[in-house]
């Protein structure tokens, strides 16, 4: 069975995004593909009955149907995935700087000769 790839808005990145925009949307990635081995996985138990209604057109709808499903189950954050593995995650992140400031502190830095 070939497998049909279809990113929904929110689940790429784009190229100038930072890195915790990359992680939020690798994290999605993954939660919609585990949710579609695990849907797969689920279609693949057989239960003895007989295949009055199955066909390859009923199986790819199938497979589509799923994909779809998982994709914005991810997309939606329902099952929150996403969110656990980016937390996870975020923590081995280079730390992000600091905006300079702006105002007087930033202008007069204290060089610690003056009087108190």
């Amino acid at each position: 069975m070939s497998t049909i790839q279809s990113p929904l808005a929110g689940m790429t990145a784009a190229a100038t995004a930072t890195d915790r925009e990359k992680l939020k949307s690798v994290a999605k990635q993954f939660e919609s593909l585990f949710m579609r081995q695990m849907l797969s996985a689920a279609r693949k138990a057989d239960f003895g009955g007989d295949k009055l209604f199955s066909s390859q057109a009923l199986d790819t709808f199938n497979q589509m149907q799923d994909e779809h499903f998982a994709d914005v189950t991810a997309q939606s954050g329902t099952l929150g995935f996403a969110t656990i593995i980016e937390a996870q995650m975020a923590r081995f992140l280079p730390e992000q700087q600091q905006p300079a400031q702006t105002g007087d502190a930033a202008a007069a830095p204290s060089s610690g000769t003056g009087s108190t």
